[in-house]
């Protein structure tokens, strides 16, 4: 009798979970992606020069190379071709489009934090940044001049709460409203540009990035006030195609490619130059 009863249960269990809307019974990603041959991975459009949309309209960018590398290399261990899917997000669905399964990978210059990690999972540091604040050239030179001023930064980002501490630490009284939030890396250049704030504050690649495209008009002022190591964003919980992700990182950085992707983007020759200086983590 207590044979039937579970057999009855669970039949009602399984009827429950497909009726029921969001209950997703998916396996794992690294099984999914080796089924279907397609990774999808988030990336940003308007991140200078990680990701971003050229004047050929081409979609480029350091990231995106790294991307498509990572997913060549697990397409290796997996012994077969990948095909990667590209797929838009910003700062507010790059995490969101991870935990409802709209994407694989989230490679959206993400700084690993702890209050991330409690709903996503994050890859090895592939990405070693610092948060400053960009300004035009010759107004300011330290970061106490913005005191009492309009700091742009990004809606929904660790820089934008690192800019409010910055403020409040230097004696701002009123830090919290003198931070204006934006949508878009775009958006805030362009309130710097037209004098609505006086500096932008993220990480400082993505201000280089913006800056280099009206060389000579805007500077960097103060030192780092933040570390931002990115990782790559994952489903929580699913070490396989975590450890995929990681080792293809690994072999990148020990064959040379990583820094030839690095140079690239980032290199002495480039308008984006951002000298190299740590290393990534490698497991023997």
């Amino acid at each position: 009798m207590k044979k039937h009863r579970w057999i009855v249960c669970g039949a009602a269990l399984g009827l429950f979970l497909v009726m029921v809307p969001g209950i997703v019974c998916a396996g794992p990603t690294y099984d999914r992606v080796k089924e279907t041959g397609v990774v999808r991975a988030g990336l940003m459009y308007d991140s200078i020069p990680a990701a971003f949309i050229n004047e050929k309209n081409e979609w480029v960018g350091f990231d995106i190379d790294i991307a498509e590398e990572v997913v060549k290399r697990i397409g290796g261990q997996m012994e077969k071709d990948l095909k990667i899917e590209r797929v838009k997000v910003n700062n507010k669905t790059r995490i969101s489009f991870l935990t409802s399964n709209q994407i694989d990978v989230s490679t959206a210059n993400m700084t690993h934090k702890r209050e991330r990690d409690k709903t996503i999972d994050f890859s090895i540091t592939y990405f070693f940044d610092g948060q400053k604040v960009l300004a035009k050239k010759g107004k300011y030179s330290k970061l106490e001049d913005f005191v009492g001023k309009r700091l742009a930064s990004m809606q929904g980002t660790t820089s934008e709460k690192n800019a409010v501490n910055l403020l409040k630490k230097l004696g701002d009284p009123k830090a919290d409203e003198h931070v204006i939030s934006f949508q878009r890396e775009s958006d805030c250049f362009l309130a710097l540009k037209q004098d609505k704030v006086a500096g932008w504050t993220t990480d400082s690649t993505i201000l280089i990035g913006y800056a280099a495209k009206e060389p000579g008009q805007y500077e960097l002022v103060g030192d780092f006030f933040s570390d931002e190591p990115y990782g790559m964003g994952c489903s929580q919980d699913d070490s396989a195609w975590r450890d995929s992700i990681n080792f293809a990182l690994q072999d990148m950085w020990l064959d040379g490619t990583y820094k030839k992707i690095y140079d690239k983007w980032y290199g002495p020759d480039t308008p984006y130059y951002f000298p190299l200086t740590a290393k990534i983590e490698v497991w023997p």
